[in-house]
This record gives structure tokens, sequence and C-alpha cells, in this order.
């Protein structure tokens, strides 16, 4: 099926993808305490993502495409491979291994600053007072829904601060990419890459090894968090194509919305006045980044009526 390309349309994704990466969060905590070395789990998981990708680039032929690509968008999928598929992850799930899920989640949830402070002046994005207010909303119930009292910074949330600033790097990079190459070919090119300079550095260091000992419901956690790794990534991505980079992370902080629901549920069984603040907080913001997402959306249809009317009276 077609995805129209509209800010709507990246609207709806990018809210998908908060609900994969807050779902996966809150997964990808006891995946990496199920398989006991956090880089094989991640090269686990990213491979098996990577192994669909593949699958759906030979579904959908897309090698003449890599056959009109330019070095400089050769030079852009291998940064995105690297920068945003291997490294990241590494350290990603090796400083989850060593604090809580919702840390993880609160301190990845403010890569929507750093695309802020990187999309100026590379992209020459501009965000109205509408989305400044919706960005500051969101940002502020991720804090509000983490609660201050657990919040410590260790060496495991300082892998994560590193992992999230690569992936900011990695959207600017993306974002440029996309506006010549196709969603699929950008996807594949961050998890095939990325696994292959995952797995290198497992064989390299000597421990590949035990992947052949993993256990049955290891694979099981690990098969869970690859598929909604799958999600995040091509709903992502397909979101970042049609709207500015703030934007679309600006919609991604409300994944620890549904980790602090998850370990609510089924770890902690409470749910604080500051969490219910940061509930609240949270539909507040998006409502104001969907009222910026409308008026994009109009300004868009009413230059494409100009340009069609302009092209008519020639």
């Amino acid at each position: 099926m077609k995805i129209p390309h509209t800010i709507a349309a990246a609207t709806v994704l990018a809210l998908c993808t908060a609900l994969f990466s807050g779902v996966n969060n809150f997964i990808g905590k006891i995946g990496v305490t199920a398989v006991p070395d956090p880089v094989l789990f991640t090269t686990l998981k990213n491979g098996l993502v990577a192994l669909l990708l593949i699958a759906a680039f030979v579904a959908y032929r897309r090698f003449d495409e890599l056959k009109t690509l330019s070095r400089s968008q050769w030079i852009k999928l291998g940064a995105i491979g690297l920068i945003g598929g291997s490294l990241p992850f590494a350290l990603f799930f090796t400083g989850l291994s060593m604090t809580a899920a919702l840390n993880g989640a609160i301190i990845h949830k403010t890569l929507v600053l750093w695309v802020l402070l990187f999309s100026y002046p590379f992209l020459k994005e501009r965000l109205s007072v509408t989305a400044l207010i919706g960005i500051a909303a969101v940002i502020a119930a991720n804090y509000l829904l983490g609660g201050f009292k657990v919040f410590a910074f260790g060496m495991g949330e300082w892998l994560i601060l590193g992992a999230t600033l690569l992936w900011a790097v990695e959207n600017i990079i993306a974002k440029k990419a996309l506006a010549g190459i196709s969603t699929l070919t950008v996807v594949s090119a961050r998890m095939v890459l990325g696994s292959a300079i995952l797995l290198a550095f497992l064989v390299l260091s000597g421990r590949a090894t035990p992947a052949l000992q993993v256990s049955t419901v290891a694979w099981g956690w690990t098969a869970l968090s690859a598929a909604l790794l799958f999600g995040y990534v091509t709903t992502w991505y397909a979101a970042l194509k049609r709207a500015p980079a703030t934007y679309v992370a600006a919609l991604l902080v409300p994944a620890t919305l549904v980790t602090s629901s998850l370990s609510a549920i089924f770890v902690t069984h409470t749910l604080t006045g500051k969490q219910l603040s940061g509930i609240v907080l949270t539909f507040v913001g998006v409502a104001f980044l969907w009222h910026y997402g409308r008026k994009l959306t109009l300004s868009s249809d009413s230059s494409t009526k100009h340009i069609a009317a302009h092209s008519q009276a020639r």
C-alpha cells in the first residue's frame, strides 16, 4: 500500500514510531538481560531486522536504484550505517543493561533537543511558536513520567546519551539522503551495514561464539524486539521523508508514556501524581504539534494550488 506524501501521514507514522519505541524500550530491557552480552543481543536483533529488509528490498526490486546513486549518496548511506545502525546500538543496549528501562527512555527522548539544535544550521528548519510550545510540553512530560526521585546519571545513562547524540546526527544525514533516495533503500543501508559492522566487531573481539548458546527463551525476546525495531525504523524513516526532522523527533517523545505505562502495570504497580500530570501534558504537547502539522499541511496545499493555477495561467 502506497503511503500519501503528506504531513498528516508523517504525523501518524511518527506516532506509530513512538508506540513501537515505547514498547521496545520495555521489552529491550528484558531481552538485554536474557542474552548475557548486550552487544550480542543488539547484533542478533538488528541482524533479524536486516534480513527482513533484504527480503523487502528483493521483493520490491530496488537493486536498480543502487545503480543510479551518486558517490555523495553512497557516502551518506555509509555514514547512516555507521553512525545510526551500529555504534549507537552497542552503546544504547550496553547502557540499558546498567540502568532502568524508564531512564533509558527518558534520555533517548532528549533526541528532539539535539535534532532541534542540529537541524537549524544544517537543514535550515524553522519552527513556529505553536510547535515550540508542543515540544516544550512533551519534553516536560517526559521527565514527569520518569519521576525525578529515581533518576541518577551513572555510566549506563552516559552511554545512552552518547547513543542518542549519534542518532541525532544520523537524523540530519538521513533527512538529506531521503531527499533523493527511497525510504526502503535508506532503512536497509542503516540496518544491513550497521549489522555487518556489529557482527565484524563481535567476531574480531571473540564475542560471537556465545550466539550458539543463546536459549530458546532469549531468542524469543530477541525476535520480539526485532519485530518492534522493524516497525520502528520503517515508520520513522517514512515519517522523516515527509516532514521536518524536528517535528518527527518531537512526536517520538510520547514513547516515554508507553514505557512508563508498561512499567506501572508490570513492574512498579503504581501511578504517581507526577506521572498523571505527565500523561496530561503529553496529550497537550501532541495536540499543539498536531495543530502545527495541520498548518503545514494547509500551507503545502495552498502552495501546490498556487503553482498549479500559475501554470494554467501561463
